[in-house]
């Protein structure tokens, strides 16, 4: 690739993480480098388990998985924070195609960042590297400084319906 672009998936819908995850597989199997960042999240998932498969995926929470039941506390800001600073080393590095800031819009949107810092980053990127911003709640300013930008919406999910998530679908 000699250019990456700016991607985001955002809205209500399911699919958000799993279409980047997607993304991720078919630039592992092209043989590049791909760091997956997951802001909030620090629960068990089927992604932490992909490093284990592909030796070119680097994966890092910055959460406790904890706040989104509370009120978010210095912790989860400082783990956002931290976060960020990782990623923004990861894009600049040019040591990564694909760059994966996952649940980055519900970190802005809970206080956790600054959409201005998360612009800055973006600014600073490695020309060649692609990113992909995920989360519910896109800023206004991410919209507009993106190449592509995809809304999932809901139109019926199972979740409504008392189904809890599963182990190898949602988790």
């Amino acid at each position: 690739m000699t250019r990456g672009y700016i991607q985001i998936n955002t809205g209500e819908g399911k699919g958000k993480t799993t279409a980047a995850l997607g993304t991720c597989i078919r630039t592992l199997i092209a043989g590049r480098q791909v760091f997956f960042g997951q802001f909030i999240k620090g629960q068990n998932s089927g992604e932490l388990k992909l490093s284990e498969y592909f030796n070119n995926f680097h994966i890092e929470q910055f959460g406790d998985g904890c706040f989104i039941f509370k009120e978010p506390d210095d912790n989860d800001i400082q783990l956002a924070k931290n976060g960020l600073l990782r990623c923004s080393e990861a894009l600049s590095s040019g040591k990564y195609s694909l760059v994966v800031m996952d649940e980055i819009n519900v970190a802005i949107h809970s206080g956790l960042l600054e959409t201005g810092d998360v612009m800055e980053v973006l600014k600073n990127k490695n020309e060649a590297t692609e990113v992909i911003l995920t989360g519910r709640y896109a800023p206004i300013e991410l919209i507009d400084a993106a190449d592509l930008v995809t809304e999932m919406k809901k139109v019926k999910h199972y979740f409504d319906n008392g189904v809890k998530a599963r182990e190898g679908i949602e988790f």
